[in-house]
């Protein structure tokens, strides 16, 4: 009777100490971007490894290089490694539908930030504003050339979900003004290298242009050197970007850039993982399924609102 006894209350402390050694486990979540090669995805990493720190869970971090193939494989990886939730930045609204309903079959719950995904379930999305962002460029726009002018559009990504937003509220608002004309539109895929040789061939192709505006900040600096080593004056030119990055705050500084949007990436990524681990944790639904932030125009006397500016303001 004893020995009886004795097993039960051995076997019972086993069965406490594994739930014990489940509970304890560190939850782990995988965050996917589509390319660390632009600097917004590398502030938003920076947000996100910091919110987990905070939160006290593992993060797996896995760079897209802007491949949607990739970035397929990638998710797949998440699920063979059986992660507790994923951060997913899509870089194409639709592509990436296929890989979030395999989460969802997996039981691993997704959150996107930034970039949204149209066709699947999601726990939820954070993003800005985009299209309103494109509007605020717009107007700004609008304004400086008085009504009237040639403009240059360099798009991001085709299919990416800024892309899109920020084009449709920008183009809403040019629309407006008859006498202005958007006379190219041409992808320089998010990046600075593509968005300064791409405006190197505009310029050959349209000389005489008023105003640039760029789906993101690395595409406008992009487009402030090629402006630069083609001979022409900055002076002449508005150029506005879009993402508020360290090295446009810099050039809104210098006068070469005369405006940038800020869509607040430390609070979209930190509020999207928050969501997630919430979730995961303590069955926390989000309080909306999605979220949008109200982007901000940051020009010369705006610079103090930008979310990276106490990282350069000592440069200046």
């Amino acid at each position: 009777m004893r020995r009886t006894v004795l097993t039960v209350l051995l076997g019972l402390l086993i069965v406490a100490l594994v739930g014990s050694a489940a509970m304890a486990e560190t939850l782990r979540f995988g965050l996917s971007v589509p390319s660390l090669s632009m600097t917004w995805f590398v502030f938003l990493k920076n947000a996100v490894e910091e919110q987990a720190a905070e939160m006290g869970v593992d993060l797996v971090v896995i760079d897209a290089r802007n491949e949607v193939g990739k970035q397929m494989s990638d998710v797949e990886d998440m699920i063979v490694q059986d992660l507790d939730g994923v951060l997913l930045v899509p870089i194409n609204v639709e592509a990436l539908v296929p890989a979030v309903e395999a989460l969802n079959e997996a039981g691993i719950p997704v959150v996107t930030v930034d970039r949204k995904i149209i066709g699947a379930p999601t726990l939820c999305h954070v993003g800005a504003d985009n299209v309103e962002g494109g509007r605020i460029a717009g107007n700004f726009i609008a304004h400086l050339l008085r009504g009237e002018g040639k403009v240059i559009e360099l798009t991001g990504t085709p299919g990416s979900s800024p892309a899109i937003d920020r084009g449709t509220g920008f183009n809403e608002v040019i629309g407006q003004y008859p006498k202005i004309e958007i006379i190219a539109q041409q992808t320089g895929q998010f990046t600075r290298a593509e968005g300064m040789s791409v405006m190197e061939n505009l310029i050959q192709a349209y000389p005489e242009f008023d105003a640039v505006f760029a789906h993101n900040d690395d595409m406008a600096v992009g487009a402030l050197e090629a402006i630069k080593g083609s001979g022409l004056d900055l002076d002449d030119v508005i150029v506005v970007g879009f993402d508020a990055i360290e090295d446009a705050l810099v050039a809104v500084a210098r006068g070469e850039l005369e405006a940038t949007i800020e869509q607040q990436p430390k609070q979209q990524a930190k509020s999207a993982f928050k969501i997630l681990v919430d979730y995961v944790r303590d069955g926390i639904e989000p309080p909306e399924s999605e979220i949008y932030l109200t982007p901000l125009l940051i020009m010369e006397g705006t610079l103090d609102r930008a979310e990276s500016w106490d990282l350069v303001k000592d440069q200046i």
